[in-house]
């Protein structure tokens, strides 16, 4: 039985910043931005939006009613829940009308949740060949006006509808993994802005991808040509291309994974960072944008999650793969967001929910996105459908 990722969907919110306008308001270098992190424009959230919205309207796309009555899992992987009790996912099997016989829970573990619904999923499916899991992967990154994080914030939501026969992309059940306590990257309870150590982060990252590579390679008897392509969870894209290249040389091979980099990091420099969605949009990319992968060709996925736990696993391309399909919806959506200038940004960036208690309700009038979070009455918060 082959089980992987059937259909997959990204959402991310309407407005966006150009990193040239934030370096030249934060007295940068745009290079700086542009080619020392890898960055180009970044997704900025309107406090109508969170990880519940945004995932809703990345599955609303690719789901069928047949899907939503087959779906008996829902995986939502966050580190931005909406609430310390109840889960993301509870939220969004309601929106989108999913059979509530269905399983739904949220996990965490920084931005490796989603590779943790994906492998979770993958178990579920070779037990109960007939299911359909649907795998969230949503978050809003946020580091603070000013700091020196800010450059790689970014929010978004990936859905994954995964079952036995897939049209995407066929997983290997092939992983390696490796997990430490570590401080380089965590967000308290009292803090919206996260807290990172991004040097110790980004040398922590690059010894995770080689432990977890070294470790599948040995244990499954493989080498770097047995890769056609590599994916990468990318906070900001120059994070994976420092890993990628202490394990190249200058081969044919070795450019060949270069160009596919290029395309694999396409989607991620223009949205930023989105935590457990950004392995996913990276993969997205990739298949969206190559020219040159082909039905049956090994794609390896580095999945990283701050504090720590890092896996290596690896999928093929399956034949009915549709590039152009894949390509149409994320393009689409970017070509039709609003640029904002940086004080616009850093107006929105301070909406937005307060931690403390209150009845809050949101101006929607400018969101036509499908679903949308209205405000909080009686500390609950309340979604809505447009079309309903």
């Amino acid at each position: 039985m082959t089980i992987g990722i059937d259909k997959i969907g990204f959402f991310t919110s309407d407005y966006y910043l150009d990193m040239v306008d934030l370096a030249a308001a934060r007295g940068e270098d745009p290079n700086k931005y542009l080619i020392g992190i890898g960055q180009e424009q970044q997704a900025v959230i309107p406090p109508t939006q969170d990880v519940v919205t945004m995932a809703a309207n990345a599955a609303v796309k690719i789901l069928s009613d047949d899907d939503k009555q087959a779906i008996d899992m829902v995986i939502f992987g966050t580190e931005t829940g909406v609430d310390n009790s109840k889960s993301a996912a509870i939220y969004v099997q309601s929106l989108l009308g999913i059979s509530n016989t269905a399983r739904s829970f949220e996990i965490k573990q920084a931005c490796y949740g989603g590779t943790a619904g994906v492998q979770m999923a993958f178990d579920h499916i070779s037990v109960h060949p007939e299911s359909k899991v649907l795998v969230l992967a949503a978050d809003i990154a946020r580091y603070g006006i000013g700091t020196a994080g800010e450059v790689t914030q970014g929010d978004g939501a990936i859905a994954m509808l995964m079952s036995q026969d897939p049209q995407i992309l066929a997983l290997d059940n092939q992983s390696a993994f490796h997990s430490e306590n570590i401080m380089d990257f965590w967000r308290p309870f009292y803090r919206r802005d996260a807290i990172v150590d991004g040097h110790y982060s980004t040398d922590i990252y690059i010894d995770f991808f080689n432990q977890t590579f070294n470790d599948y390679c040995a244990k499954y008897q493989r080498t770097l040509t047995d890769f056609s392509a590599m994916a990468f969870h990318l906070p900001f894209t120059k994070m994976g291309l420092k890993a990628l290249r202490t394990v190249i040389d200058t081969d044919e091979h070795s450019q060949q994974l270069l160009k596919e980099f290029d395309y694999s990091k396409k989607y991620n420099s223009l949205v930023g960072n989105l935590y457990t969605g950004s392995l996913y949009l990276s993969l997205l990319s990739l298949l969206a944008n190559s020219t040159m992968l082909h039905a049956g060709d090994r794609i390896g996925l580095f999945s990283y999650g701050s504090g720590a736990q890092g896996e290596f696993y690896s999928g093929t391309v399956v034949k009915a793969m549709q590039r152009q399909r894949l390509g149409h919806q994320v393009d689409q959506l970017l070509a039709n967001r609003t640029k904002l200038s940086v004080p616009e940004y850093e107006a929105m960036y301070a909406n937005g929910l307060p931690n403390v208690g209150g009845d809050v309700t949101f101006d929607s009038a400018d969101d036509h996105n499908r679903f949308i979070l209205v405000g909080r009455k009686d500390d609950q918060l309340i979604y809505q459908d447009q079309l309903a």
